[in-house]
């Protein structure tokens, strides 16, 4: 089985990043875990597409979501192509397979009162963590940016004199991020709060824990769902639904299309078209109130 020269193409060739080559690799496994036991198979380089088949009713009869078992069987897929590329096998057993039906996913953005009451009207904790939190969700509201982007950010990507950070994205791609006065503001407040703290281990990364360490993704999820829970009923209230947010709230005031994409960090159009369906009620706005035809 080649799992690991496919495990450092992914890494080393295509930059993904740890979280999503280990997605692909647990995928992958789960799958040769099921043919040893179900069929005594451990090399799973040149199976049939009937066995991968059977392995996907096994997943579908254990209720598993569509959307997880398609992502499951594109790890496998991508798997196989590899194989391909390699000139291990000479053809893909999942090249005409046809994906499960999905229900189409709607995420609901904060709006703009929420957001406001969320930055103006909580009473967060006066020190480190209080201001750290504010800033938090601050950062992600008026930036964009992803959750695993806010945490591997770095005090040198903070550029205060011309008011910009730099992120690191999805396959290492850099970008550029303006920051908005008010949250350049309390950045310099938090960066007086960090200086306080007794230790710090993880110096060079900008959010960390009031022991010194670099933050962790499931941190910056509670961050939210507190905060975000005290001013909003939405039942999902996560650090995408900020980025999700931002994008609808920047189409929804004119910004164009491209500009939001860039600042997303999106190699496409594509990405960014999602966020349109949130913004046709402010279009339809803007179309009562101006298309002459409308009866005033």
């Amino acid at each position: 089985m080649l799992l690991q020269p496919f495990i450092s193409y992914l890494s080393l060739e295509k930059n993904y990043s740890p979280h999503t080559v280990k997605a692909y690799q647990n995928d992958i496994e789960e799958f040769r875990e099921f043919c040893i036991n179900t069929y005594e198979i451990s090399i799973i380089d040149d199976v049939d597409y009937s066995l991968i088949r059977s392995w996907i009713v096994v997943l579908v009869n254990g209720a598993i979501s569509n959307r997880s078992i398609n992502r499951k069987v594109a790890s496998l897929k991508a798997y196989y192509r590899f194989l391909q590329r390699i000139e291990k096998i000479e053809n893909n057993p999942l090249a005409k397979h046809k994906a499960l039906k999905t229900s189409k996913k709607i995420e609901v953005p904060f709006s703009e009162t929420e957001m406001d009451d969320v930055l103006k009207q909580i009473a967060f904790p006066d020190g480190f963590e209080g201001c750290r939190d504010k800033l938090l969700i601050e950062l992600l509201y008026t930036t964009g940016i992803r959750r695993a982007e806010l945490v591997n950010l770095k005090l040198i990507d903070i550029d205060s004199y011309r008011n910009t950070i730099r992120v690191l994205g999805k396959r290492n791609k850099e970008r550029l991020v303006p920051l908005l006065l008010s949250t350049k503001e309390l950045l310099m407040r938090y960066l007086e709060e960090r200086k306080k703290l007794a230790c710090i281990s993880d110096e060079n990364y900008l959010f960390l824990s009031k022991s010194g360490v670099k933050i962790y993704e499931t941190l910056v999820y509670r961050v939210i769902n507190k905060y975000l829970g005290m001013v909003s009923t939405k039942v999902k209230k996560s650090p995408h639904i900020l980025r999700h947010t931002f994008a609808t709230h920047l189409l929804n005031k004119g910004a164009d299309m491209n500009s939001v994409k860039e600042l997303l960090g999106h190699s496409s159009l594509a990405s960014t078209q999602v966020y349109t369906h949130n913004s046709i009620s402010e279009l339809k706005k803007v179309h009562l109130a101006s298309h002459p035809r409308n009866k005033k």
